[in-house]
């Protein structure tokens, strides 16, 4: 019988990526609030600030941790104050991440597809180099990077954001395999349509750019909100958790039948990068 999924955050120290805005602003205050202490890393300080207060005031405990994930050596410093200040790092949240370009692929800004990527892709690399080692040295730990729209299926007008999500992917599936004899285990998550700033970006962009579907999509969800948060955060909160041991290297949807995952009625191979998507 699986516990309340409050108790599988006790004690839990977890560093999350991105955390002034987006999905990891909204995991940072989730998490904190079921019982985890987390380090918030985000490039810009006010952001932080803001997210440090509004935990500080629900009662959760959080560390600020200003710095941008496309330098190693910030990611190194975030890992280095999270072990001065609780001790380590349990699990990883690599949340950050940039919409890039938007529009045809014929006149795509190089540049900026280059910082797409360097965000998105090697801001996830530094920020599991930064953790890997401690958790090679204590064998445990847990690592969590979220995916995005065009990581399951193609993703036109938005090849830059598609393809580096895709590539996350099998880099985490490649860590899941290499740390697994260190018992780390490393899964992506996928969200869902969230309100975030890039569905402004989206609407911004408009239907030439960004194309009809994308457009009504985005409409959709800044109606809506989009995904509700505790579907997303007790899928976070299960990967963080002992009871995920035998899932690693996993891409799962916030609306996956994850309990039967938890309760090892379904195989853990169903959820894999090279999955059949849903109609």
């Amino acid at each position: 019988m699986i516990p309340p999924i409050e108790l599988y955050l006790q004690g839990k120290r977890i560093l999350i990526t991105g955390a002034g805005r987006g999905i990891g602003k909204r995991l940072a205050i989730g998490l904190a609030a079921k019982g985890a202490t987390v380090g918030l890393v985000a490039r810009t300080k006010a952001e932080i600030d803001l997210t440090h207060l509004e935990i500080q005031h629900a009662g959760g405990v959080s560390l600020r941790l200003p710095g941008d994930v496309r330098e190693l050596d910030r990611m190194i410093m975030a890992a280095e104050r999270m072990r001065a200040s609780f001790g380590g790092t349990d699990v990883l949240i690599a949340a950050a991440g940039v919409q890039g370009p938007i529009g045809p692929m014929h006149d795509a800004d190089t540049r900026a597809w280059r910082e797409t990527f360097e965000t998105n892709v090697f801001g996830v690399m530094h920020a599991c180099r930064a953790v890997l080692p401690e958790m090679v040295q204590r064998r445990a730990g847990k690592i969590i990077v979220i995916s995005g729209g065009g990581s399951l299926a193609p993703r036109p007008h938005f090849s830059a954001y598609a393809a580096s999500k895709s590539a996350i992917v099998r880099f985490v599936e490649t860590i899941a395999a290499e740390y697994a004899e260190h018992n780390v285990q490393a899964n992506c998550l996928a969200p869902g349509g969230t309100y975030t700033n890039m569905t402004d970006e989206i609407l911004s962009a408009g239907e030439e750019r960004a194309g009809w579907k994308e457009i009504e999509e985005a409409r959709q969800v800044r109606m809506t909100g989009g995904v509700p948060l505790e579907k997303q955060l007790n899928l976070a909160i299960f990967l963080a958790s002992e009871n995920s041991n035998h899932v690693s290297g996993k891409l799962l949807r916030y609306d996956d039948d994850w309990k039967k995952l938890a309760q090892g009625s379904v195989s853990p191979e169903l959820f894999t990068l090279r999955r059949v998507t849903k109609s």
